[in-house]
């Protein structure tokens, strides 16, 4: 008897039916599971590709690891660290970092930026000068800077304008202010241009300018032996463990912040709406899924006199709620296969040709992974076992006798 109720849902899945609403009802079913299906993994894809695409801009700014102070605004890197952090193998590249509050006037604008002094081995570790949109990245043989959009659009500066110069603004540390008689005593400046803007996302195009490391120490009055942080690649996955051994190197003095742990209010915030989400769809396609219930309670109804039969020639009332707890099942495979296969599909074409665009040049990102692919698969199976168990609820005793 093991096997006769799987055999008995796959001849109620294929054979035709008496009535014509339920036949009806069945494919209603199957294509109500399709298309929750296919909602919820073409939603989820949408959602990974956007958070994909904005991260893509966070990571060419933000490094593996970022090196900083505990206490004070920098801290000694000479050659006992440079000694050390060379000996770690998995580190591919270390950046130096000067930065600090900055007065910016360009024309008649003027506004407070962090100035970010960055060396040469900056870019190896976060490609930044990827990110500039306009004119060129700054070159350290010139007294140039790239500010990000926001930036720009305060001061209202065009890149490469050389005839019109910003003035870049920073206070002599120790000096008093109000027994000054002229700016010069208590305020260093530099001319500089703007040789391009960059553009990430609003929080960081509004605070940062980049010049040379050079340019920063100078304007800062900074030795060669302070930074303010070291930026770090590594090719090693347990960061945990470098991180400690970074702290190590320089007696705790420096916290070690993770690409993540720079960024946690952004990936809160993304993980927070991709569960959001992920949620509200999975409502929607419980609605469409539990259309099996019905369906199965119809068919119930159908075959009320064959079970009559089976359940007199002896079939136990468990093999015959399995039946149709199989055969709700079968509707529910068929329907997510022909979803998922749909969604693949569209992700696919989206990927390759783009149909439906954000802007004229932008192409909406959608990404296919297989973990969205599992999770739609295991959410969709989840909710059609749940609606044949209570489709298969309604085989009773009563209704047999």
């Amino acid at each position: 008897m093991g096997r006769l109720p799987y055999f008995i849902a796959k001849r109620y899945f294929l054979a035709k039916h008496s009535k014509h609403a339920v036949g009806l009802l069945s494919k209603i079913a199957i294509g109500a599971v399709a298309v929750a299906t296919f909602s919820l993994f073409l939603v989820l894809s949408g959602f990974t590709g956007l958070k994909d695409y904005a991260l893509a801009f966070t990571n060419n700014f933000n490094s593996d690891l970022i090196v900083t102070p505990v206490t004070g605004k920098s801290f000694i890197y000479e050659g006992p660290q440079q000694k050390a952090l060379q000996g770690l193998a998995e580190i591919e590249a270390i950046g130096r970092v000067v930065e600090d509050k900055v007065f910016l006037r360009y024309k008649n604008q003027a506004r407070v930026a962090t100035l970010r002094g960055i060396d040469s081995a900056y870019t190896l570790v976060a490609p930044v000068d990827t990110l500039v949109y306009t004119g060129n990245w700054f070159s350290a043989e010139r007294p140039e800077v790239v500010p990000g959009y926001s930036v720009a659009a305060d001061l209202a500066l065009a890149a490469r304008d050389f005839s019109n110069l910003i003035q870049i603004s920073a206070p002599i540390p120790g000096t008093n202010i109000m027994a000054a008689t002229s700016p010069d005593q208590v305020f260093r400046s530099e001319q500089v241009v703007a040789s391009g803007i960059y553009e990430v996302n609003d929080q960081v195009n509004d605070r940062f300018v980049f010049s040379s490391i050079q340019t920063a120490r100078y304007l800062f009055g900074w030795d060669n032996n302070q930074v303010s942080s070291l930026v770090v690649k590594t090719s090693t996955q347990d960061l945990e463990a470098l991180k400690t051994q970074l702290s190590d190197v320089f007696d705790g003095a420096v916290m070690v912040k993770t690409r993540v742990e720079q960024n946690a209010a952004l990936y809160r915030m993304l993980n927070s709406e991709n569960l959001f989400t992920y949620l509200f769809i999975s409502l929607i396609a419980a609605i469409a899924v539990f259309n099996l219930t019905g369906t199965l309670i119809m068919l119930v109804l159908e075959k009320k006199n064959n079970l009559r039969i089976l359940f007199t020639l002896g079939q136990p009332l468990g093999d015959i709620k399995r039946t149709f707890f199989t055969t709700g099942l079968l509707m529910c495979a068929i329907g997510l296969a022909l979803g998922l296969l749909l969604g693949v599909l569209v992700v696919l074409g989206q990927s390759s040709f783009g149909w439906v665009l954000i802007t004229e040049t932008l192409p909406y990102p959608v990404t296919l992974t297989w973990g969205n692919f599992f999770l739609v698969a295991a959410t969709i199976f989840g909710l059609g076992m749940l609606a044949s168990l209570l489709g298969a609820q309604r085989v009773t005793r009563r209704l047999l006798d």
